[in-house]
């Protein structure tokens, strides 16, 4: 018979005869085994919470998956690693690797932002299974005659093989019928071909698990947030998105890509705020940004003394020209005068009286803003009211939304919302702004939340961020939750701020911007802004509740600091992820030292970091640095001084440095080979 309509003929499953022996298809099972599951398939990583939570990567990155897989007795295990888009129907196979101990791997990469699945089928490899014992056999220089027979059996159950395998398939048959040698049976070739072209009756499958892909700015980002309102130039003046649009060149030389927005919408007037949270606004008092809802519109709507909605999209592609995107502030909260109040009174919940509860959070007192109530009857809507918020701005160009307090609204519809937006728009990053528990703010990220906020503001000493910085990189936590350190907010002034001192500002920001890969300041940082509300950790004469005009190029400010250190990041690949950290041993109690590796292991960067105003003399003890150079692993042999250039041998497995926080209270290294 010619070869060609064998090969078709295997492709197929039409039934064919080779020498007086029939290769024909026989029916594969998809799902779970004839004999209800077999196999053992445990300790998968990465999994969340048993795979009720989605893994995080990065779109375009390879993602490596390892399970064990086990079952009784001594044949051969055959593996392999599913993965689909969510919203695919057909799989994609990848066979995988048994390394020991019953551990198997394999990997993918995801090629674009969004949600997948994937999932571990284990099946016998019958005839592997076959193949060793023939081995032994033979080895051992039994008759095998028989056994040889067997196995030319199962070459006639081969089904729909692809054309090359088919054809080896047939090849080897055909040689072992002419020769009755077994070598043709033993091939490598042939055990490659009939993995994947026999029966699996005893196929199991795992759980499907969820993982979701993000665009790379999920992971490695630099936040500069500013009241728009205060970006003007003249003293009392409101400022306007052009006013914005005069800044950007300041920011991005800078070095941020995130332009953070506090929200831009109507400002109620009813119980509007005065100057520092006073109950009652004086004449001319703008108000909180906060108090979301006029009669000039809601979510929806921009403030008027802003400008207009096309001002705003004009701003949002100045921002993408230099290199920035926008974004902006999700505060589910309406001021007494959102429209929603009228439209929809069924939303919020009344007091006896009939009056709404104003929003509170003890001791603190917002008279200006009432919350939603999820619960209501028609909370469906309301739901709905609020994911059309964000799929508007969307549609102004918006893809980053900072969330304000997730954690006073229900969990369950922070899951659902995400959801519903990333898979219309893969692309959208979302983040927490939850200073709360620990076990919430985790909780949040694992519903979905791209990044999160993190205690780094209150982590001052050496062992609590050694120790806050180890949480955050171990497993599983560096698989969900992607920190983002904020040095300041517009609420919070740290204590360790209020002295104004020019070395703590420096090195706050190099620990953010070192430690983290995704950081952010809040303007008025770079100018050392430092007055508080008299033992607060607040600012006083806050600009949440009064227009600003500031001086962005006043003497003493750090903005050439800031923009070095961020020069750093995007010049190392390093510093552009947060997982692969390894803190060093300096005996200085007040000197933090550690190491950062990129995922391809090339880049490598050594952080000595002062927190003290002390000038510091240490042996900086790097240990077994190794980096990647010509695919070979090489011992680090010198520093080179990111800032400045300067190289320096490495010596009994370190170097003596001198730190003089009036100077400069960080010392950034990349490491040579």
């Amino acid at each position: 018979m010619d070869t060609k309509r064998l090969v078709s003929k295997l492709e197929t499953g039409a039934g064919i005869h080779v020498n007086g022996i029939t290769v024909n298809k026989t029916t594969q099972t998809v799902e779970s085994a004839a004999v209800g599951g077999a196999f053992h398939i445990e300790d998968v990583y990465p999994l969340i919470d048993g795979g009720r939570f989605l893994v995080k990567r990065i779109a375009g990155e390879r993602f490596e998956v390892w399970a064990d897989i086990y079952r009784d007795g001594h044949d051969t295990l055959g593996a392999a690693l599913l993965w689909r888009a969510e919203r695919e129907r057909e799989w994609h196979r990848k066979p995988m690797t048994h390394h020991s101990n019953d551990r198997w791997s394999a990997s993918f990469v995801p090629p674009e932002p969004g949600r997948y699945v994937y999932a571990i089928e284990a099946w016998t490899d019958e005839f592997a299974t076959w193949r060793r014992s023939l081995q032994l056999k033979h080895m051992a220089g039994a008759d095998v005659t028989l056994d040889a027979i067997e196995g030319a059996s199962m070459l006639t159950k081969a089904y729909g093989a692809r054309q090359e395998a088919a054809a080896i398939i047939l090849r080897q048959c055909e040689d072992y019928l002419q020769t009755g040698e077994v070598a043709p049976l033993l091939a490598p070739e042939l055990n490659e071909a009939m993995a994947e072209s026999q029966s699996h009756p005893d196929l199991t499958r795992s759980p499907l698990f969820p993982l979701v892909a993000d665009r790379a700015k999920a992971r490695y980002s630099t936040w500069y947030e500013m009241i728009p309102r205060s970006q003007g130039t003249i003293p009392g003046q409101h400022g306007t998105f052009k006013d914005c649009i005069a800044r950007l060149p300041d920011v991005a030389a800078m070095g941020f890509d995130v332009l953070y927005f506090t929200p831009i919408h109507p400002i109620g007037r009813t119980n509007r705020k005065g100057r520092n949270n006073a109950v009652t606004a004086a004449e001319g008092d703008p108000g909180s940004p906060y108090a979301i809802g006029a009669a000039e519109g809601g979510h929806d709507a921009v403030h008027p003394e802003l400008g207009t909605l096309e001002d705003f999209r004009e701003l949002v592609a100045a921002c993408n020209e230099h290199g920035l995107e926008v974004a902006l502030d999700f505060a589910v909260q309406c001021s007494p005068d959102h429209p929603w109040l009228k439209e929809h009174p069924q939303w919020f919940k009344r007091r006896p009286d009939g009056s709404i509860r104003y929003a509170e959070n003890p001791p603190k007192k917002y008279e200006d803003i009432v919350n939603p109530d999820f619960a209501c009857e028609d909370a469906g809507a309301l739901w709905k009211a609020l994911r059309d918020v964000v799929l508007f701005w969307i549609a102004q160009g918006v893809k980053i939304f900072r969330v304000d307090n997730p954690h006073t609204k229900p969990l369950r519809f922070w899951e659902w919302l995400i959801r519903e937006i990333q898979l219309r728009h893969p692309e959208v990053i979302f983040l927490s702004e939850a200073f709360t528990r620990p076990k919430l703010m985790k909780g949040l990220a694992k519903l979905g939340f791209t990044q999160s906020y993190t205690y780094f503001t209150w982590r001052t000493q050496k062992w609590e961020l050694e120790q806050y910085l180890s949480e955050l990189t171990r497993y599983p936590e560096r698989d969900f939750y992607r920190p983002n350190f904020f040095v300041n907010t517009p609420d919070i002034l740290p204590f360790h701020l209020q002295g104004g001192e020019r070395w703590m500002f420096k090195s706050r920001v190099a620990l953010a911007s070192t430690l983290s890969s995704s950081y952010g300041i809040y303007n008025g940082f770079e100018l050392l802004e430092h007055e508080p509300i008299p033992g607060r950790e607040e600012y006083l004469d806050s600009e949440k509740y009064e227009i600003k005009v500031r001086d962005w190029d006043k003497p003493g400010n750090i903005k050439a600091y800031i923009r070095e250190l961020n020069r750093a990041r995007r010049e190392n690949t390093a510093l552009q992820q947060t997982e692969r950290l390894r803190f060093l041993g300096i005996e200085d109690g007040n000197v933090i030292g550690f190491v950062k590796e990129s995922a391809d292991r090339t880049n490598t960067v050594a952080v000595a970091i002062a927190l003290s105003r002390d000038v510091h003399e240490f042996w900086f003890h790097l240990g077994d640095v190794q980096i990647l150079v010509d695919g070979q692993r090489r011992h680090a042999a010198a520093l080179e001084n990111i800032m400045t250039g300067e190289r320096s041998p490495i010596e009994w497995g370190g170097i003596r440095l001198r730190i003089d926080p009036s100077r400069d209270p960080a010392l950034l290294f990349r490491c040579l080979a």
